[in-house]
């Protein structure tokens, strides 16, 4: 009986240790200071913890299992639970060793020993210490492998920077928040930069100040996370702090004398973000809110327009206008008032009487003298060249609850509000497209885009047996406006109205997603399966603008009909035409709204496995089916060996693809493109269009990659010294692109859908050619203690990438019409092969200095570019040479809760080589607009003030 009593009391021990219990304890750091936010994991779960602001943690767990503790900037420690309570001291590391979501599915893998490159930025950090303030601008200058400029005179893209991997597409590197997918803007970049055709992802929508980290997945991942995943992946994780109110002002402007010739400081940029967070019960659970509200000035580096202002006809209608004669009365045939204002202008007709022949006098150039006239300047007449005029409000929450220790409910999402305004073209007092008895000085017509960006997620996850299952759904839509002031609509004459809502766009995905995944702990050393379906619904609309934004009216001021031979245009005193629809933009047709829908449904298999403690091998396995193109099956291999305790090689290779967007199925628009300084009217007709087919232009269908890493990591733990290597090769086939201007041909029907079109050339999105990405990542990690109160750390980066165009896909109608250059035109390939900087990097150095000072350098390079042209003369220079941008930051914290930073971007006021001036366009463009290699604003200098009340 004894024996048995035993027995049972035995077995009640057992099953009681095996039991989960509450286990608290405290996080330090290796000086003995509480860390806050610090991230508890129960090794193998979804089970989680986050310290509070004394360090302590409190979480479920049962004897036996590992707690993984991980702080940004420390090593990671794992424990053993063996009591209710357990603390650890966690020592600074010389990498972000945090638990990585981006790159693999195994809940344990930290970016050092993950067989792909992933960089983990320190986002938190870098908005303390560096200048940058956008989540664009913070990893342009930290990230070498990412690329994104603000861009000029460019439409709607001035408003949304394009932002790439590795030189590749914008619409080739995905972008998740938390692991879910980010849906892209509704705006397709079809102007003159870098990215044309493309659709990118608005990350500027993302407040800085509730971002933790950004992972950077520096490999093509198709065939684990779906379409666009070719360059990479950029994982946004957002801040899960607690119990603090963290206020951020920043105000600051750019100081530059020599090349900003109407202000001496512009682009004034002042911000004011608040994060805050709020616990939610006894295990873990919380909600994180941050607001941000921000005003952007612009800039403008133009120096003087050169050319044409003003005809002789303009004199007369200024002697006109100062009679109080109504200057429109001088468009009608009767010449009487032409030459009572001719002669006291005091111009000699010479005896001519008719029409005609006034028209060869009065169209001479008499700029100088009638700017004298006038009492104005050639540089009243400038553009607006440089960023554009934004103001916006962003607003993001995270969100918690675990429901016991093995359920949870989360979720996370945005409301972003931005207005945008950016010059255009300046319309001269002698152009048709200016109708002068409104506009007697002519105008710089104004873009302004309304944009709204809406996001909402939420999810379950938990475990079912001994698998974490994650179901959730997302929800994202961005919407753009145009709206268009300042500018007239010439072809109304007197009844012009001088704004006008242009119509937009908008996308919207919504994305269900289930995931399982399970961590066999005794399996080899580790292995981990993953497997889960997503389901996914995509809408794109084009909305029409108001008539007469986009409408060429007729004399009697009814909407012109081509085909109706008593429908005539408007002309101006010389003949000729007015142009229709608002002038900058001209709106969106009725003919151009669209409603277009598709879905898309994958299924993915996934394994990581330990087989020793020094060989891991990954695979990837994905079926992705769309509604309009059918499916594709791509898939991943990857495997890291480690050499030794302090090296390791990985290196794999995957095929990808990427589904030609909604936008570049269905876009269409008639827009003015300026050719130096000469406007044309282009259409943009859908690729399923009339037009499309009678000029040959096959439909779209899938791009498709090949890639392949290889590379190592290495650690020299007595110099505190780590670095890595990875050379990649990225082969995409049948690459979207916009093709160049086609004219009719001299076919009718062409010739006549144009003009329904209002357009006199035709472009369309195609599958133009195949592309090679080769090139090298360099990242070089070292800390140092110099003393008790004072650390330094200093980081190396570079990307050396090259893409070539390999083939291009001409069709063989188009062949055979001798277009093979208007359809891929030299300038379509610099843009893909140099219109960005090839070699990118950065050296910086972090001084911390006791409890109060800080001191951030960095010095950044950026490669040469190629300016885009068409052009081929062997006496100009066409490439701008290789820059760095020096950062400076003095950081001083009053208290723990106050903090000041003052510093400068760009210190040393660098600016890229000037435009040959073949390429100046009469002295619009002294720096290149359609290749930029890191802005032409100059220096930028800032001051921020951080408070934090716990």
């Amino acid at each position: 009986m004894r024996r048995m009593k035993l027995a049972f009391l035995f077995v009640l021990l057992v099953s009681f240790t095996g039991m989960a219990q509450e286990v608290t304890g405290t996080v330090y750091d290796d000086q003995n200071v509480p860390l806050p936010g610090a991230s508890v994991l129960v090794k193998g779960t979804t089970t989680g913890a986050i310290t509070d602001f004394d360090g302590n943690y409190s979480i479920e767990a049962s004897t036996g299992d590992i707690l993984v503790f991980s702080y940004v900037g420390f090593n990671t420690q794992e424990a053993t639970v063996t009591g209710s309570t357990l603390d650890v001291t966690l020592q600074a590391g010389l990498e972000l060793e945090n638990v990585v979501v981006v790159g693999s599915r195994n809940a344990n893998r930290t970016s050092t020993d993950s067989p792909v490159p992933v960089d983990v930025l320190d986002v938190t950090e870098l908005v303390q210490s560096a200048p940058q303030v956008t989540v664009t601008e913070i990893l342009n200058y930290a990230a070498p492998s990412f690329t994104s400029n603000p861009q000029t005179i460019s439409d709607g893209t001035d408003h949304i920077a394009p932002a790439s991997l590795r030189g590749l597409g914008p619409d080739q590197v995905l972008v998740l928040i938390n692991g879910k997918r980010r849906h892209k803007t509704g705006l397709v970049n079809v102007n003159g930069t870098f990215g044309r055709g493309s659709v990118g992802t608005d990350m500027t929508t993302i407040p800085s100040n509730s971002i933790s980290r950004i992972e950077i997945l520096r490999d093509g991942a198709a065939a684990q996370y779906g379409s666009d995943a070719i360059a990479g992946v950029i994982n946004i994780v957002l801040k899960n702090t607690v119990n603090e109110l963290q206020v951020d002002v920043n105000t600051g402007a750019h100081f530059t004398s020599e090349h900003s010739p109407q202000k001496k400081i512009d682009g004034e940029k002042v911000s004011l973000g608040l994060n805050y967070g709020l616990p939610i019960g006894k295990e873990g659970g919380f909600i994180n809110f941050t607001g941000n509200f921000n005003h952007r000035g612009w800039t403008n580096r133009m120096q003087e327009w050169e050319g044409s202002i003003f005809n002789s006809y303009n004199s007369i209608e200024r002697v006109a206008a100062a009679d109080n004669y109504d200057t429109s009365l001088l468009l009608d045939d009767d010449l009487a008032d032409i030459f009572q204002y001719a002669s006291a202008a005091g111009i000699a007709l010479n005896g001519d009487e008719t029409k005609e022949e006034l028209q060869g006098i009065l169209n001479a150039d008499i700029t100088e003298s009638e700017l004298l006239a006038r009492g104005l300047q050639r540089s009243d007449f400038n553009m607006r060249v440089g960023q554009s005029k934004l103001r916006g409000a962003q607003f993001f929450a995270n969100l918690s609850i675990p429901l016991d220790e093995n359920l949870e409910i989360y979720g996370f999402g945005g409301l972003s509000f931005k207005n945008g305004n950016a010059g255009g073209f300046y319309r001269l007092p002698n152009q048709s497209r200016t109708y002068s008895p409104a506009y007697p000085n002519g105008f710089l017509p104004e873009i302004n885009s309304n944009i709204v960006d809406k996001s909402a997620a939420f999810g379950i996850k938990g475990m079912i047996g001994d698998w974490n299952a994650d179901f959730s759904n997302s929800y994202g839509k961005n919407e753009f406006m145009y709206y268009v002031t300042n500018s007239n609509n010439a072809s109304l004459t007197n009844s012009t109205p001088f704004e006008a809502n242009s119509g937009g766009f908008n996308y919207s995905e919504n994305t269900t997603n289930f995931d399982m995944s399970r961590f066999y702990e005794d399996t080899m050393a580790g292995l981990n399966i993953a497997f889960g379906a997503e389901y996914r619904v995509e809408n794109y609309a084009i909305v029409a603008g108001e008539e007469a934004s986009y409408t060429q009216y007729n004399t009697l001021g009814n909407p012109h009909d081509p085909t109706d031979p008593e429908s005539v245009v408007p002309t101006d005193f010389f003949g000729n035409s007015r142009p229709g629809g608002i002038q900058v933009f001209p709106g969106f047709k009725p003919d151009n709204k669209v409603n277009a829908f598709r879905n898309t449904i994958a299924g993915y298999f996934d394994v990581e496995a330990d087989f020793t403690e020094s060989i891991l091998l990954s695979g990837a396995v994905r079926y992705e089916n769309f509604s309009d193109f059918g499916g594709t099956l791509n898939f991943k291999i990857a495997t890291r060996l480690k050499i030794s305790e302090n090296f390791n090689f990985r290196g794999g290779g995957q095929t990808g693809f990427r589904a030609p967007s909604l936008h570049q199925i269905y876009y269409s628009s008639t827009s003015t493109l300026f050719v130096d300084g000469i406007p044309n009217e282009v259409g943009i007709f859908p690729n399923t269009s009339r037009v499309a087919r009678l000029l040959g232009i096959d439909p779209l269908k899938e791009e498709t990659s090949v890639g392949a890493t290889a590379g190592f990591t290495a650690r020299v733990p007595s110099a505190n010294l780590k670095f890595t290597l990875d050379g990649f090769l990225i082969n995409i086939d049948d690459r979207v692109i916009l093709t160049g201007q086609f004219g009719d041909n001299g076919n009718a029907e062409l010739a006549n859908l144009f003009q329904q079109a209002n357009a006199t050339q035709a472009a369309f999105f195609a599958n133009s050619v195949d592309t090679q990405t080769k090139g090298l990542d360099f990242v070089l990690d070292h800390k140092a203690n110099i003393s008790d109160n004072v650390s330094l750390t200093n980081t190396l980066a570079m990307t050396v990438s090259e893409t070539t165009v390999e083939k291009v896909k001409v069709p063989e109608a188009i062949a055979d019409a001798g277009l093979s250059d208007t359809y891929f035109d030299p300038t379509s390939r610099i843009y893909l092969e140099s219109a960005v900087p090839t070699t990118k990097g950065n050296l910086s150095h972090n001084l911390k200095v006791g409890d109060n000072w800080s001191f951030f350098l960095r010095n950044g390079y950026f490669g040469e570019v190629r300016e885009a042209t068409n052009e081929v003369d062997p006496t100009i220079d066409y490439t701008f040479g290789a820059k760095i941008v020096t950062d400076l930051t003095i950081g001083y914290n009053f208290t723990d809760s106050a903090k000041l930073t003052i510093g400068a971007n760009n210190l040393l006021d660098v600016y890229p080589d000037e435009n040959d001036p073949a390429f100046r366009s009469e002295g619009r463009f002294i720096y290149s607009r359609r290749s930029v290699q890191f802005g032409q604003n100059g220096r930028y200098v800032f001051g921020r003030l951080t408070f934090k009340i716990k």
